[in-house]
């Protein structure tokens, strides 16, 4: 294992996690890869603890639903503890990925935005995914493997057209207020982070895009994504910034940004 190369602050807490994982899943655990902010441009106050685990196989409903629940004594909502980070643990089974694809198949995700659902015995089923085609993109690119061979030889590459696919899959969720009152900061950092994608290719830190996007905004939008970036580094949602209306037109002139982005090598039909 590789959790000896883990940032300091997170040894401990992953070092529950991959012995809870160990226990629940058996021989059918093949890896655990640590990716985003804990490789990638550094913990913040607020950051998840990211993990993608890979199985050998689909797992059956007592398996899965067990882990779930058992994962909620490993993390905390953010700032809530001092000794747990939030976890974000994506679970694929490898025949579903191999050979690829669109869209993946995960068999289940962890985050504490699912705590209450997870305490009432409710559990999401396996379910197709697009973002996966962006988190294994992401971990090819930049990960830690924690169990297991590296991420480069144990996922095949995304095709670029299946990831240039995703990421309007992602941005196609994002319309009006409501889909996204109480998440503004993530979703600025997010647009940001996938508008750099979609012109680049490559894969940014929510800072490097936050600041990628600053540059290349408007006047009237920049200063929300700067306050996004602020309150992502100080590990607050910045609620008190946001007014509505600035929200709401600084989110729509990204997305219209990436759609024209995407448009110019049209993504292909499903």
């Amino acid at each position: 294992m590789a959790i000896d190369s883990a940032p300091d602050t997170i040894a401990a807490q992953l070092a529950g996690v991959l012995a809870l994982l160990q226990r629940q899943l058996g021989e059918q655990l093949r890896a655990v890869h640590l990716y985003g902010s804990a490789v990638d441009g550094g913990l913040q106050p607020g950051s998840d603890i990211d993990l993608m685990v890979s199985v050998a196989a689909p797992l059956p409903p007592e398996v899965r639903n067990a882990l779930l629940q058992a994962l909620l004594a490993h993390s905390a909502w953010p700032g809530s503890s001092a000794e747990l980070r939030a976890l974000e643990v994506t679970v694929v089974a490898l025949p579903a990925l191999r050979p690829w694809r669109y869209p993946p198949r995960r068999e289940l995700q962890f985050g504490e935005w699912l705590r209450a659902d997870l305490q009432a015995g409710r559990f999401e089923p396996p379910m197709a995914d697009h973002d996966l085609a962006i988190l294994l993109t992401k971990l090819r690119q930049h990960s830690l493997a924690l169990r297991g061979p590296p991420a480069q030889d144990l996922f095949e590459p995304v095709p670029a057209a299946d990831f240039r696919r995703a990421l309007a899959d992602t941005v196609a969720q994002w319309n009006a207020p409501p889909d996204w009152q109480g998440e503004e900061r993530n979703i600025l950092l997010a647009l940001a982070r996938i508008w750099f994608s979609a012109c680049t290719g490559g894969i940014a830190s929510k800072d490097d895009a936050a600041a990628w996007a600053a540059d290349r905004l408007p006047a009237q939008h920049r200063a929300c994504m700067q306050a996004a970036a602020l309150a992502y580094r100080s590990g607050q949602d910045g609620a008190q910034a946001w007014r509505p209306e600035q929200v709401a037109a600084t989110i729509l002139f990204c997305k219209h940004a990436i759609v024209r982005e995407l448009a110019r090598t049209p993504v292909p039909p499903a």
